[in-house]
């Protein structure tokens, strides 16, 4: 008899990076099951077959995802294919909405159940979803304290199981740790850049956080100034001068004074680092339109949502310029400023929001029932 095949489609690289931590887990409870699916290195080698690479795919924006249309309908043929072979018994979806929800259409007309992880955020935007996620969905793992109520009030089987990130930032070095780790001076500020994790957002963000960080560097020439980015996308060094640190993004933040950071999960990471930061997105003038219709919130900074209220700078699309930011930054940069006290202390009460260690436990734990 052949093992139970089970699909794990993650279209991003925070999808593959917490896709992975979950299946070291679930190889404990089920060491025999034949994984298949979408994702990047970490899933290959937690032994996921893959039928598409997570980078190929990893597109933000309505403008973006038509230019990639034709190989998102490859890809998506492709999975029917797998799924009319009638060998997957279970459907694991990790974040990637506007895919993934297409996926659990099509595994749900096929009887097979679906786990959502990381649910699509429809508390902000596109609550239309809703109706769409009630009728094709098993089970949801939610990973904001807030989602599980919000779901399971629109009749979806939703279990909050806590944030990967905690578990990602569980053991982290101390600031002269990571400063020595990173080649830097611990007893100068440090200013880490976070333009994004796909190349399309780090094209949009590049050049005005270097600018950014140029500006600061003029006022404060002891600023030491570093980029992190993911280790599949090239940073032109012609735009910028700075050292470019690749897929550490922990140690960049404890190594960090404060960051500026795109909009993004990045920011509860920061949050969860003791980070201070700014935060900072540009997208399409089409995408940002369609956008401002759809969202029903004040803030879109994932480290603002969960803490209820503005916590962290929000600079988005014009307002995005070194003459904005710089105010609000430069005072995140002095160890003495009340503005950086104040914003540490709300860091913090982010981080007991955030739930307890073991949602990768928690899934493996969900995906081992489902399967039978």
């Amino acid at each position: 008899m052949s093992a139970p095949e089970v699909m794990i489609v993650a279209g991003e690289p925070s999808g593959d990076m917490h896709a992975a931590a979950m299946l070291r887990a679930l190889h404990e409870r089920r060491p025999a099951l034949h994984l298949v699916g979408v994702g990047g290195s970490r899933m290959a080698a937690e032994g996921v077959e893959l039928l598409e690479r997570a980078e190929r795919i990893a597109v933000v924006g309505f403008v973006e995802v038509i230019r990639h249309l034709p190989v998102l309908s490859r890809l998506m043929t492709a999975l029917k294919r797998r799924l009319d072979a009638g060998r997957v018994k279970l459907v694991v979806l990790v974040d990637y909405p506007g895919f993934n929800l297409r996926v659990a259409r099509e595994a749900s007309q096929r009887g097979i159940p679906v786990l959502y992880y990381i649910t699509p955020q429809v508390w902000a935007w596109h609550k239309s979803r809703v109706h769409e996620m009630r009728t094709t969905i098993t089970k949801a793992a939610v990973i904001l304290p807030f989602e599980e109520k919000f779901l399971r009030d629109a009749g979806i089987d939703a279990t909050f199981v806590g944030s990967p990130l905690i578990d990602a930032t569980q053991q982290l070095p101390s600031r002269a740790e990571a400063c020595l780790a990173l080649g830097l001076d611990a007893s100068r500020p440090v200013l880490s850049l976070f333009p994004g994790s796909r190349a399309g957002e780090i094209g949009r963000h590049l050049r005005d956080f270097v600018a950014i960080a140029q500006a600061v560097v003029r006022q404060r020439p002891d600023v030491q100034v570093i980029l992190s980015a993911p280790i599949n996308v090239d940073i032109d060094a012609a735009v910028c001068p700075f050292p470019v640190v690749r897929d550490a993004s922990r140690t960049v933040f404890r190594a960090s004074t404060a960051a500026l950071a795109k909009s993004g999960t990045t920011t509860l990471e920061a949050a969860l680092c003791g980070c201070p930061m700014v935060v900072a997105y540009r997208t399409s003038a089409i995408t940002y339109a369609i956008a401002k219709r759809l969202v029903t919130l004040p803030d879109i900074a994932l480290v603002n949502i969960v803490a209820e209220r503005r916590i962290v700078p929000e600079f988005i699309q014009q307002a995005l310029s070194a003459n904005s930011v710089l105010p609000a930054l430069l005072p995140l940069l002095d160890d003495t400023s009340p503005q950086r006290a104040v914003m540490l202390e709300a860091l913090g009460e982010v981080r007991r929001r955030m739930g307890d260690p073991g949602a990768a436990l928690r899934v493996a734990a969900m995906i081992d029932e489902m399967v039978g």
